[in-house]
């Protein structure tokens, strides 16, 4: 079986995991800047590397770590609000300019009413009059109208607002799926929208200002939508030209692990975002199946007593794998010779039997015409992910998540 060796020097306790544009917006289930910065620089293939390569960018972490390692960078997610935060972290913005923009936005904060408000229809917004109280709803309309008629730079000042819009709403803290606040709390929460857009904006600049002084050469960081499960485009990726691929992918699909379209939801609606309503059928594993297209020998136990367990949860594990495969399949054919590939994955636990996501991306790529370097065993202190979630789909069953995760690392 491929090799784990368990590293704590990876686990990064006292890490600032918020350097450089890292602090601009939460994220579920973020891989820390440390991780990547540190797989960049340990398995940096030889000789020529100038292209990385993240088929599940997230929030952008790694194609940061590009540019900071001064190398160009590709990535893609089908969420829309990654894609927004993956841009704005990488562009090096005139912070001189956006410090006019922020304060042309500001003195307009000081004498807002109601009937400044130009845009009071949040039909977009579903069961709005559940979610939010009328007072934030127009605090942040009027931010918005603000933004397009003050800045040239709108989607600096949108990640900082998709943020606001969250917190702004009644949703528990911690919490990445949809949960109402208890009726009491709702009656004493005020949130301050205006306050909250300032302290993330002063933020975001400020990181923005530390990234541009550490960037020392110009590199292109390019985002993509498209799905690696069905195809890679030659116009975005051409086949054997990266040289490195640093990733961390969804653990499994997004209804019973992490819920990235229910976390998104919130900006995706704001700001009408295509598939806001309905993001986690097209992630991975979001269309079901009821057989495996993949070929495994490293996990056929583990499956196996899934399905005899519960079929309906082996279907859902099946149609994760599925998608994860092919997607695997497409990047393999991206790597050059000598390249590398980096996967960080996690090992969850699918009624009661954990299932070795590090063994099967391993045995994938070396189906691939790749060789296995290493596994690295790493804890998880500082990853933003919840401490239990309900993957049983029983109502009011808690699991622990994961604590571990393991970078799989290959060479082509």
């Amino acid at each position: 079986m491929y090799k784990r060796e368990i590293d704590n020097s990876w686990n990064f306790k006292e890490a600032n995991t918020k350097e450089y544009t890292h602090c601009y917006h939460i994220y579920p289930a973020m891989m820390i800047p440390q991780v990547a910065r540190t797989l960049i620089k340990d398995f940096r293939p030889s000789g020529k590397c100038e292209l990385l390569f993240d088929p599940y960018m997230g929030s952008g972490t790694s194609l940061v770590e590009a540019s900071l390692a001064n190398m160009n960078s590709v990535g893609t997610d089908l969420n829309p609000l990654a894609r927004l935060i993956s841009k704005v972290k990488t562009t090096i913005y005139d912070a001189s300019k956006l410090k006019e923009e922020f304060y042309a936005i500001q003195s307009r904060l000081f004498f807002f009413s109601y009937n400044d408000v130009k845009n009071k229809n949040f039909d977009r917004i579903s069961n709005h009059t559940f979610w939010y109280s009328a007072d934030s709803l127009l605090r942040l309309s009027y931010l918005s109208q603000l933004i397009d008629e003050c800045s040239e730079n709108k989607d600096f000042f949108n990640v900082a607002l998709s943020e606001v819009v969250r917190e702004a709403s009644f949703t528990r803290n911690g919490e990445f799926k949809r949960f109402r606040m208890k009726e009491d709390k709702i009656k004493s929460y005020h949130p301050d929208v205006f306050g909250l857009f300032e302290e993330k904006v002063r933020r975001n600049i400020d990181g923005l200002e530390k990234y541009e002084q550490s960037v020392t050469n110009k590199t292109t960081a390019k985002i993509c939508d498209f799905n690696s499960s069905l195809k890679i485009p030659q116009t975005a990726v051409a086949k054997k030209s990266v040289d490195m691929v640093v990733t961390s992918p969804p653990y499994g699909d997004s209804r019973t692990t992490v819920a990235y379209g229910q976390f998104s939801r919130w900006a995706n609606e704001w700001f009408t975002f295509e598939h806001a309503q309905n993001l986690d059928r097209i992630l991975m594993g979001g269309s079901k199946c009821d057989r495996e297209l993949f070929k495994t020998e490293t996990i056929v136990n583990e499956l196996g007593k899934i399905k005899e367990t519960d079929i309906k949860r082996y279907c859902e594990v099946a149609s994760f794998l599925n998608d994860y495969w092919a997607s695997i399949l497409n990047v393999a054919e991206t790597v050059r010779e000598g390249g590398v590939v980096c996967y960080v994955v996690g090992n969850r636990n699918v009624k009661g039997v954990q299932i070795p996501l590090d063994y099967f991306t391993a045995e994938t790529f070396e189906r691939c015409g790749f060789h296995h370097i290493t596994t690295i065993v790493r804890e998880i202190p500082n990853k933003r992910m919840p401490s239990k979630t309900s993957p049983t789909n029983v109502s009011g069953a808690k699991v622990d998540t994961m604590s571990n995760e393991y970078m799989v690392i290959l060479r082509k």
